[in-house]
């Protein structure tokens, strides 16, 4: 209400030709509408939990996830059905020679027939052909939800790795007022005389340095950006919210090494393993006969009396030891590898873990020495060296403390981008996690 109020009263104000009130007045609407500009950027931000949601909704490989699964549930349905009947059509008892050769309505031995068959599988074969299905569903749920987890962990690392060169720019952004002062003041000695040409060019040569590693770190924004389009589809410009609290583990190592087969890379083994073990039902139910039925009619010739026909059929698996006997093997020999390598990736996913572990420790280390104590050095030894410069100290001392400041805020970026990335890979490793929002330290402290 009082911003319309304001607003209402600036044509009076300039006919009476007042430009510093009006100038008064329009700052303090730009004081009144700032807090509610801020406000609205903010509840626009992109989290990392946003875009973690955003990503899973719009990721085209879960849909071909979601086809294998039907996929998969369609051969279920089907999976220990009867095979079908077959229809047979024949002639039997037909002469070849005489004066009847080739009639079938002169000999009264002569049939023409039509018939079904139907083939019956023994009912543990169907068993095991609908657990085998059953198990292939079962894993398509699972590297369902393993794709899931894959896309929310590289939709993270996509979000860090664009915050990161953000914090990035911004760092090397706050030089750039140093950078104009060295240059002011190696003028202002070229000009009193105290100064050499060398080092206003030397001055001028780092502005364009720093300009130059801004210059590429805007770059590495927009490569990020893209990558984190990769995931999001098109994605408006958004700035990034705060990111979670690196410095807080999402979950304990020891939880994570007790519940590894939840872990995305380990969740379709279960039924990887049940699928192999009903691979070996089915191989030795091939052991069972198969039976078959057949019925049907047959016309006979010269008056002959029509007839019925009805046959029973068994198989008769006599050869079992280089036949069934031998796929019982093969398949046994494929569950005891799936187990084998099932042990294999547990082991491995442990060692990832731990590894990650040591990772984050380390970097939380690195980022508070750099964070509290190379930064700060850095930065005072840039700013003692400039103003030793304007005392008329050399300047290649500046230049030096520049240069190492600059690469100190660099590596710091680097940590920040390696120490998100590792925690992201802690952070998404089970289902349905949610990582907490809360502010992290390195996002409130200021290297100025």
């Amino acid at each position: 209400m009082n911003v319309l109020k304001l607003s209402a009263c600036v044509p009076v104000l300039v006919r009476t030709q007042c430009p510093s009130l009006i100038l008064r007045i329009a700052a303090l609407v730009m004081v009144i509408v700032a807090p509610f500009s801020r406000t609205m950027a903010a509840d626009n931000a992109l989290t990392i939990n946003e875009a973690v949601r955003l990503a899973a909704e719009r990721a085209p490989m879960l849909l071909a996830r979601q086809s294998s699964r039907v996929a998969a549930s369609e051969d279920l349905v089907r999976s220990d059905a009867l095979p079908d009947p077959t229809l047979t059509l024949g002639v039997q008892n037909l002469p070849i020679g005489g004066q009847d050769a080739f009639t079938v309505s002169r000999d009264r031995m002569t049939m023409r027939r039509i018939g079904l068959s139907q083939a019956l599988p023994s009912r543990s074969k169907r068993d095991a052909r609908r657990e085998f299905a059953h198990a292939r569903l079962e894993q398509a749920d699972a590297e369902a939800l393993a794709t899931a987890l894959d896309i929310k962990r590289a939709t993270a690392r996509a979000w860090v790795h664009r915050w990161a060169a953000e914090k990035e720019r911004d760092l090397l952004g706050e030089l750039r007022e140093q950078a104009g002062l060295s240059v002011q003041a190696t003028q202002a000695r070229l000009r009193g005389g105290s100064g050499s040409a060398s080092d206003a060019l030397a001055a001028r040569s780092a502005e364009l340095e720093l300009q130059n590693r801004i210059d590429e770190a805007d770059v590495r924004i927009e490569q990020a950006h893209a990558g984190l389009e990769r995931w999001l589809g098109e994605l408006p410009e958004r700035a990034l919210a705060p990111p979670p609290d690196f410095s807080r583990a999402p979950f304990q190592e020891a939880e994570l090494l007790a519940d590894l087969d939840r872990q995305g890379p380990l969740l379709s083994w279960d039924a990887r393993e049940a699928a192999a073990a009903a691979a070996v039902a089915l191989a030795r139910a091939e052991k069972r006969p198969d039976w078959s039925v057949s019925a049907g009619v047959a016309r006979r010739g010269a008056g002959a009396s029509n007839v019925i026909w009805l046959e029973v059929g068994v198989g008769l698996p006599l050869f079992s030891g280089n036949r069934q006997d031998r796929g019982v093997s093969a398949r046994t020999a494929d569950l005891d590898a799936i187990r084998a390598t099932r042990e294999d990736a547990r082991r491995m996913q442990a060692e990832s873990i731990r590894k990650d572990f040591a990772l984050w420790e380390g970097l939380i280390r690195q980022e508070v020495r750099l964070r509290d104590t190379l930064l700060p050095l850095s930065r005072d030894r840039s700013r003692t060296a400039l103003a030793a410069y304007a005392g008329g100290a050399s300047l290649q001392d500046w230049l030096d403390a520049r240069r190492d400041e600059i690469d100190t805020r660099i590596d710091y970026a680097e940590v920040l981008a390696r120490w998100g990335q590792a925690w992201v890979e802690l952070a998404y490793l089970l289902p349905d996690t949610d990582v907490d929002s809360a502010h992290s330290p390195i996002t409130q402290e200021s290297t100025r």
